[in-house]
């Protein structure tokens, strides 16, 4: 019989009345069982490269710093999950047991997101990568298969390619039954050369200077009825490739690889050309969201077709510049007259090319308002619990335009975030104690958000579960 709430989420339960839905609660999987799927579908040394993969952490140890940099690595995650905690650890690796307890964390339904899958869409050998990709999709269909009315496990998608992307959204989705889906956020591509250490690599998140035209992607996400959704790390960017630190490689890493994800998806204009879809960016706060969202409207303001048309260097008046020179320029200055011109060709190339100068051109946005609705309806941003800035979402004397954010709830479960997942729901509510949220915006943090997400495209998704 699972236990009963902890006392302080007792007094949420008794203060809502709507159920809690949790947007990222994660599984660690059994590897066992994935290798039994691996081998089936690719072979035993499909499994054995697998495995060699998972003791690269351990190999690592064996290189020096800069043979470490040279192949990419970086101080990878450790002691990452729940030990002390032991029934929490458990939890986290059978779905059976996590369906029990979810009562008792005060969570009616919960989405729930790899660990060792998120490996998958990232590994360079194809064949391994859509293999391994695959074998984890079948995994977690089966092994959640009897718990759907309180979890729902998200099907891996690699992105290397449009086509092997597309041709896993259709197994997992049609074949599997899987109806949320995890897109790879971002692929390392390799730069052009001979000799070229493995660390010589540039991030392509999908926007207009990938090589590839990902538009079949969200054509396909749209036709299934499945948004797309992200889950991925930055570590190992410039930002955060530390050789003896993981946490100054982990903090701030899922903000962003979210961040440089949604900002390429919003400029590509692939929420304008696709206003069926909705977009969710787990794990990474909400407070880069209502930076990039008023970062956004700032450029669009100041760097529109007509507005860049005030920075033209063709309207430079350069005799009243010369005048005004003569009679406030200091000595040395005006001694230096004659380079004036040099100084004012500075970043101001008359030259540049007419088809260059809108760069809002292919993210379909005309007005302040249409970022706005990009950004408050088909974006959506996961939030840990215990968070403070989850309050900036629903800031609308902060916010450009009085605008409230979707921010949803993820509880993190099964990682070492969660020291206690009885008690997840208490820290989500301390917001409210502290004046930071209204009830209203709780509710729409662990519930009407959630549902907004999940039920687009799909408006029976929570048909058959607690939620209905």
């Amino acid at each position: 019989m699972p236990e009963a709430p902890s006392t302080t989420t007792q007094s949420v339960l008794d203060q809502i009345d709507h159920p809690v839905i949790d947007s990222d609660g994660h599984v660690l999987e059994f590897l066992p069982l994935v290798r039994d799927h691996l081998r089936t579908l690719a072979g035993q040394k499909s499994v054995d490269d697998f495995d060699g993969i998972l003791q690269a952490q351990v190999a690592a140890k064996s290189l020096t710093p800069e043979q470490r940099r040279n192949f990419g690595l970086f101080r990878l995650t450790w002691w990452g999950f729940p030990a002390r905690n032991s029934r929490d650890r458990a939890t986290a690796m059978l779905p059976k047991l996590q369906h029990e307890r979810l009562p008792e964390q005060g969570i009616d339904y919960s989405v729930v997101y790899p660990t060792a899958g998120l490996t998958a869409p990232m590994i360079e050998d194809a064949t391994l990568r859509q293999a391994l990709s695959r074998a984890f999709n079948e995994f977690y269909a089966a092994s959640y298969a009897d718990y759907s009315d309180r979890l729902c496990p998200v099907a891996i998608i690699p992105m290397h390619t449009p086509e092997e992307a597309v041709a896993e959204l259709e197994h997992a989705v049609r074949t599997l039954k899987l109806k949320a889906v995890l897109l790879a956020g971002f692929v390392y591509r390799p730069l052009d050369g001979e000799n070229n250490p493995r660390a010589a690599r540039w991030v392509d998140t999908f926007g207009g200077d990938s090589p590839y035209d990902y538009d079949p992607v969200w054509a396909k996400c749209a036709e299934l009825g499945v948004n797309p959704t992200f889950h991925s790390s930055a570590m190992g960017w410039h930002r955060g490739a530390s050789q003896t630190n993981y946490v100054f490689n982990h903090i701030g890493n899922f903000a962003a690889a979210g961040e440089t994800t949604c900002r390429s998806l919003f400029m590509d204009g692939v929420p304008h050309r696709f206003p069926e879809l909705n977009f969710a960016f787990l794990e990474g706060g909400v407070g880069w969201g209502c930076t990039l969202y008023s970062d956004a409207l700032g450029h669009y303001e100041k760097r529109n077709r007509e507005a860049i048309e005030n920075y033209n260097p063709k309207y430079l008046d350069q005799n009243l510049i010369g005048e005004l020179f003569d009679t406030y320029g200091s000595k040395s200055a005006i001694a230096h007259k004659d380079g004036l011109g040099e100084s004012l060709r500075y970043m101001a190339d008359p030259d540049e090319p007419e088809e260059g100068r809108d760069e809002f051109a292919r993210s379909g946005v005309k007005s302040a308002e249409d970022i706005r609705d990009i950004f408050t309806r088909q974006f959506h941003f996961g939030c840990e619990a215990d968070d403070p800035m989850n309050s900036l979402a629903f800031n609308t004397r902060l916010n450009p335009q009085a605008a409230r954010l979707s921010a949803i709830f993820g509880s993190d479960m099964g990682h070492w975030d969660v020291p206690d997942t009885r008690e997840v729901l208490a820290e989500a509510w301390e917001l409210v104690e502290k004046d930071l949220f209204t009830p209203d915006d709780f509710r729409a943090f662990v519930y009407d958000n959630p549902r907004k997400l999940w039920e687009n495209g799909c408006p029976d998704f929570f048909k058959g579960t607690a939620i209905a």
